[in-house]
């Protein structure tokens, strides 16, 4: 047994990962300030004997003794950041410091949930690690962009100064169960108008593209990065390269919700990428993993959540 702190545990991923190591029989510390995280992610787990919830904000430092730290802490959905982008900053870059201050005390490894955000707007496509990015430093999605960028810094100087057994990720689209209703994430937009027979928001043209996972593939590439040998640290890209316009993720679910909805179109927002895809070919080399779950798939078992949750 190893006793892991998951910091934004209560999130939508942060939830999955919970639930997967708590069911492996570790013992989980679920760290949230409930920003965007909920307790009714993690309530069938509250009760189990390995798992404990904290109400702590990042920002804040947190001492416990670990053996591993996920690093998941910071809104991650442009409604969320950009409410409070001076917040995301500070959870981005003063988080990574305080659980990299904790890794170092505790000589534990650690995980960064970086982000496909790091590219910013790519002109290399798809997206390998060597990649720089093509970020806005001073636009409305900076706050996570450029927070994001500089906890990968941060955890890099770490290692090089101190030591501190480090792991990078760099997360794409994500989507399935216990994403929020109103999160602003373009699955989840989607597929409430739909059951609620609304009209279905596109911005822009509907041409720009997205690469989506299901969130049980993300988890298993985490892990598996996270037990990867010492000597690789990434960062590494978990994405599915599947890649699809927003008019055909539209017009998917319109499908699968048998939805009448119609499709209308509003000005593209500032900064929005115009398309995404990952290079998975580091992490099928290192790791060994490549996604398996079909975009059709995950999309069914996402609408049934939400037609639960309506």
């Amino acid at each position: 047994m190893k006793r892991i702190l998951v910091t934004g545990g209560a999130g939508f991923i942060g939830s999955h990962l919970c639930e997967r190591l708590v069911n492996e029989g570790n013992d989980v510390i679920c760290l949230d300030n409930f920003y965007t995280g909920s307790k009714e992610n993690v309530w069938h787990l509250i009760g189990r004997p390995n798992f404990e919830i904290v109400r702590h904000d990042v920002c804040q430092p947190y001492w416990a003794e670990v053996d591993e730290i996920y690093n998941l802490a910071c809104p991650a959905s442009p409604i969320y950041y950009q409410n409070d982008p001076i917040q995301t900053t500070k959870t981005s870059v003063f988080g990574a410091y305080h659980m990299l201050g904790l890794a170092r005390r505790t000589k534990c490894k650690i995980l960064q949930t970086s982000t496909s955000e790091v590219y910013g707007d790519p002109s290399v496509h798809p997206q390998p690690e060597s990649y720089w990015g093509n970020v806005n430093t001073i636009g409305i999605r900076s706050c996570y962009d450029e927070g994001k960028r500089c906890a990968e810094t941060m955890f890099f100087d770490y290692h090089r100064l101190h030591g501190v057994r480090i792991k990078v990720i760099r997360i794409f689209n994500t989507y399935g169960p216990r994403m929020a209703q109103h999160d602003g994430r373009v699955v989840s937009n989607f597929i409430m108008q739909a059951l609620r027979g609304e009209d279905i928001t596109i911005y822009g043209d509907g041409q720009q593209t997205r690469s989506f996972q299901y969130v049980s593939d993300l988890i298993e590439g985490m892990l598996r990065m996270m037990n990867s040998s010492d000597d690789f640290l990434g960062p590494v890209n978990i994405g599915n390269p599947g890649e699809f316009t927003m008019l055909e993720l539209a017009e998917k679910v319109i499908a699968l919700t048998g939805s009448k909805s119609k499709i209308v179109f509003r000005p593209l927002p500032s900064d929005d990428p115009k398309m995404r895809r990952p290079d998975i070919s580091l992490a099928k080399e290192k790791l060994d993993w490549a996604p398996t779950v079909p975009l059709e798939e995950g999309l069914v078992k996402t609408i049934e959540y939400f037609k639960r949750t309506l």
